[in-house]
């Protein structure tokens, strides 16, 4: 018998239910860690993130008003 999914092989392991409860427990410690990971950035590293696009422009303006001299 061809298994026909990733289920139908992973349900005839001997630890199907161990696999599954380690996978999501994997999960929610990455998942959390990231969290806290971002949420504990200080505000000033988004503020310069969030503004980067704009500053990029500023740039290129400065850049072609010294060229243009």
């Amino acid at each position: 018998m061809i298994p026909q999914s990733f289920k139908d092989i992973i349900s005839n392991v001997q630890y199907a239910g161990l696999l599954n409860t380690l996978s999501l427990i994997l999960f929610i410690i990455v998942f959390v860690g990231i969290t806290l990971y971002v949420f504990n950035r200080p505000k000033k590293y988004y503020e310069e993130e969030e503004n980067a696009p704009l500053n990029d422009d500023l740039d290129m303006d400065d850049d072609d008003n010294k060229t243009s001299h």
